[in-house]
């Protein structure tokens, strides 16, 4: 293919029904497949990262230790490990918890509506952030993340806040 990003689309039952350049897929909110991951250390903190205030939508929020969508042909622990070292600068193996469907609406007129992936891994590690995708990063513990995002939702992205609820009613 060519230089840009596509995302796999997907029907509900995460089946490929065709591919479609990133930002269209974003722009007409249709549902494609794509992945989120969670890493873990030894203290039960999970990796935060805050992206880049150059992001075209969601900049300098908080959110999960990496995230992205699947290429074409890509497993899905394949892609997880991949965006951990493009973001983070770091490698753990992977293993897939759920997945589920959602919809986030952005003020620029984008639509996240993904069938996302959810997976964790774990490691010690401080990561090395790629300053083109992340701004900073801090290791929390779940109960100081839930408690946090009530007291100030305006500083974690719309996947996240969903996300996390999912994924801390997994753990619990």
């Amino acid at each position: 293919m060519d230089n840009k990003e596509y995302v796999i689309l997907v029907n509900p039952e995460d089946e490929k029904v065709g591919l479609m350049e990133k930002i269209e897929a974003h722009e007409k909110a249709l549902l494609h497949r794509a992945f989120s991951v969670f890493i873990i250390n030894d203290k039960d903190e999970i990796l935060l990262q805050q992206r880049a205030l150059s992001k075209y939508h969601s900049p300098g929020l908080w959110t999960n230790t990496c995230c992205s969508h699947q290429r074409d042909g890509e497993s899905n622990i394949e892609a997880g490990k991949r965006r951990l070292v493009e973001e983070m600068g770091m490698t753990a193996d992977l293993k897939e918890l759920f997945h589920f469907i959602y919809i986030a609406p952005f003020d620029n007129g984008l639509t996240e509506h993904e069938l996302d992936h959810v997976m964790v891994g774990y490691s010690n590690d401080d990561p090395v952030i790629n300053p083109d995708e992340v701004a900073s990063f801090k290791w929390m513990k779940a109960n100081d993340i839930q408690e946090d995002m009530i007291a100030q939702p305006d500083l974690y992205t719309a996947w996240f806040k969903i996300i996390f609820d999912k994924y801390y009613n997994h753990i619990s």
